[in-house]
């Protein structure tokens, strides 16, 4: 498979800023979605299915539990491309109301010593309305999306609940699920919305406008014991899931770290998966939880499901590995299951805790 070489792409791309390198990257998959004979033949070499792996979930089938994470496709452009990459499901967005630019340039940073980024986007995407044109295209698309959702940079946080009023409504009928992002530390005051008064209007408001599942993903620099009790707040007041964690602004963790933005990648692995099995240990048969944070094996993703996630997310780790990383995770995942005497995936969701 020399001909898709991850680390010959790498090398041309380390050799670009990362943000130019993002959009060089994502030019590529919307080339590829257009090469359908090229398309099938990557999506044959990556794409991991199995009994084992196969799972329904929102009503939806997903082939395989390992998703792309929010933040690479945050106009909803390379939906059609993921499950050539490997991955069962995706996440779009962060996607606002209005269009919004994002913070000032340079916001987008390799860790390369610790396989790891940091960002300070700040939210930068074409705005709702941009988004549902796109997602209306995907009507006969069979294939589980995400619709991770956030409030614009200049909206007070006295005015957030507006914002992602506007949200609900717009993508009411698109999407299999919607996910409530009040964790990103690159928009002003917006993890001050991590707060009981907040999560309860918010959910409250959600239940009158849409069916869908909603879900609240959750920053990993807080307690265990106030990231449990935030979620079960969530869960009372009709979370449908939970998703753990989004990127950390503890600096402390490299000497390499700017002191602005969120990092993400290997250095979030340990902080992430702490956080998760204290939810994974309180929560797990009350609530659907979905892990990310510095996935980059399959025994990592396995040691989350064991903790009780029913999905994974990835992303940092795609830049350094690439598409192999899922279909090696994918892979892993069915010979852990088989050596633990498990035959389907469900079998091992939480069985730290069974």
């Amino acid at each position: 498979m020399s001909l898709f070489s991850y680390q010959t792409v790498k090398d041309l791309l380390f050799k670009l800023d990362p943000e130019t390198a993002h959009r060089l990257a994502g030019f590529s998959l919307r080339i590829l979605a257009h090469c359908s004979t090229l398309l099938r033949l990557i999506k044959d070499y990556y794409f991991v299915t199995h009994p084992s792996l196969k799972q329904t979930l929102f009503g939806r089938t997903f082939l395989n539990p390992v998703g792309l994470g929010a933040g690479f496709d945050k106009n909803g452009q390379y939906i059609t491309a993921m499950p050539v990459m490997g991955f069962g499901f995706t996440e779009v967005g962060t996607v606002t109301p209005k269009p919004q630019d994002g913070n000032a340039k340079p916001r987008l940073f390799r860790l390369v010593e610790d396989n790891s980024i940091q960002n300070a986007m700040g939210f930068n995407n074409k705005g709702s309305f941009a988004m549902l044109q796109r997602l209306k295209k995907l009507y006969f698309l069979d294939y589980p999306v995400g619709i991770n959702i956030g409030k614009n940079k200049l909206t007070p946080d006295n005015e957030a609940l507006n914002d992602y009023e506007l949200l609900f409504k717009a993508f009411k009928n698109h999407g299999d699920y919607i996910v409530i992002n009040i964790s990103s530390p690159n928009t002003p005051g917006l993890r001050d919305l991590q707060n009981e008064s907040f999560i309860n209007a918010v959910f409250a408001m959600a239940k009158t406008i849409t069916t869908q599942p909603v879900l609240l993903k959750i920053a990993p620099d807080m307690s265990p014991d106030d990231a449990v009790a935030l979620c079960k707040v969530a869960i009372d007041a009709g979370a449908a899931g939970i998703i753990a964690t989004n990127t950390t602004i503890d600096y402390s963790l490299t000497p390499h770290a700017k002191e602005f933005g969120g990092i993400s990648g290997a250095l979030l692995k340990d902080k992430s998966y702490e956080l998760f099995r204290a939810l994974g240990k309180e929560l797990y048969g009350k609530t659907l939880l979905i892990s990310v944070g510095g996935i980059d094996s399959a025994a990592e993703a396995y040691k989350r499901i064991k903790a009780g996630a029913s999905l994974v997310q990835v992303y940092s780790m795609l830049v350094y590995r690439g598409p192999a990383l899922i279909k090696e995770i994918n892979e892993g995942l069915i010979s852990l299951l088989h050596k633990d005497g498990y035959t389907h995936i469900s079998e091992a969701i939480g069985a730290d805790w069974k």
